[in-house]
């Protein structure tokens, strides 16, 4: 039996390209799908969102749902239906600015590595310093991608060494954490619910440091869940809880993708979190051929490169500078979200996707 999704996105102003104008907004609503809390969520569904290609869209969602057994990830997404296509999936999706918020109280809000503070403020400083001379580098447009990735390369190894030689400790990074303005966007926390109940992993791109965003989790949303996987630099840490080298290779900003998936792992047992690190094994996830890719920087789409997918839908955030990014965006991702909007309609995207049996 097919399922076949029959509009776009339920509690969502769309906006189509040819009607960008806030006059034209029209909405439109997804039929009703499995998520068992689906009035709280209507309650707090309104945001804005451009879909440039409505019908290219529904015809990814239509390919997704009627794929064959073993195939989506999230990079995010299945009843009888998750028989069918619950192991096809994945749920690719990067962190900073994307599963968190863009604006936290009025203020910019901090990102993962942004928040880390050491014991001694004057390795604060130099990393500092360091962010001040290589991030322009990181956007020029002259600089061929070549030397880029060597600079990146160079970035990200002296600001590990920093963190290293300025004795970072654990119980640092759980205060930095503690006193951090860093928020989930309202609706990540039942997204990742729904998955973990579908056994639909979820892959957390990153390019700062695996075990801040572990923290991050454990505060701000007081739960690990078994199914997500985080393809970012780890730390290791001596007896004492001193920070004593990184793991592997390097993950910075312009290798953040699946080829780095070598390095993922799952959430830690550390405080005895109890994840079963055997659950989600890499191979089966790079055999999950339907991507749901959430990103907030055109770049995040290169997390799939690597990645030998059949389908693809990618959700962007557009947080900031709306007006001039606007275009770019609506003409890279399949769904773009406007103005640091919340998750509720990638949840019902999901849900659309992933109806219960019966549906």
């Amino acid at each position: 039996m097919s399922h076949r999704p029959h509009s776009i996105l339920l509690g969502t102003t769309i906006r189509t390209h040819r009607s960008i104008p806030p006059h034209l907004i029209s909405r439109a609503w997804f039929c009703s799908g499995s998520f068992r809390n689906q009035t709280h969520m209507e309650s707090h569904a309104s945001c804005e969102a451009v879909v440039a290609d409505s019908e290219l869209l529904v015809k990814k969602m239509a390919a997704i749902c009627n794929a064959g057994p073993a195939k989506l990830q999230v990079g995010n997404l299945c009843s009888n239906f998750v028989c069918c296509v619950l192991n096809n999936n994945k749920v690719i999706a990067d962190f900073d600015g994307t599963l968190t918020k863009y604006w936290v109280n009025g203020c910019r809000g901090q990102s993962s590595h942004g928040l880390l503070q050491q014991e001694n403020p004057e390795y604060d400083k130099k990393r500092q310093e360091l962010y001040e001379h290589y991030h322009p580098l990181e956007f020029s447009p002259t600089i061929p991608i070549e030397e880029k990735t060597k600079l990146m390369e160079e970035w990200w190894t002296k600001t590990h060494g920093l963190l290293i030689e300025g004795g970072l400790t654990y119980d640092g990074i759980r205060q930095s954490v503690a006193d951090s303005t860093i928020a989930f966007r309202e609706g990540v926390v039942e997204l990742f619910e729904f998955l973990e109940e579908r056994d639909i992993p979820i892959l957390i791109f990153s390019a700062g440091l695996a075990d801040i965003i572990e923290e991050v989790l454990r505060q701000k949303i007081h739960r690990l869940f078994k199914n997500v996987k985080i393809v970012s630099n780890r730390m290791v840490f001596d007896n004492n809880g001193h920070l004593v080298s990184f793991q592997g290779k390097t993950i910075h900003s312009l290798n953040k993708n699946e080829h780095a998936l070598d390095m993922a792992a799952p959430l830690h047992d550390r405080l005895g979190d109890n994840i079963d690190a055997t659950t989600y094994e890499n191979a089966s996830v790079k055999t999950r051929r339907n991507v749901l890719l959430l990103g907030d920087h055109i770049g995040d789409l290169g997390m799939s490169d690597g990645l030998n997918y059949e389908n693809r839908i990618s959700v962007g955030f557009l947080n900031d500078n709306v007006e001039n990014s606007l275009d770019s965006y609506r003409k890279t991702f399949d769904i773009v979200y406007l103005n640091d909007a919340p998750m509720w309609g990638v949840v019902k995207l999901v849900s659309q996707l992933c109806p219960s049996e019966g549906h």
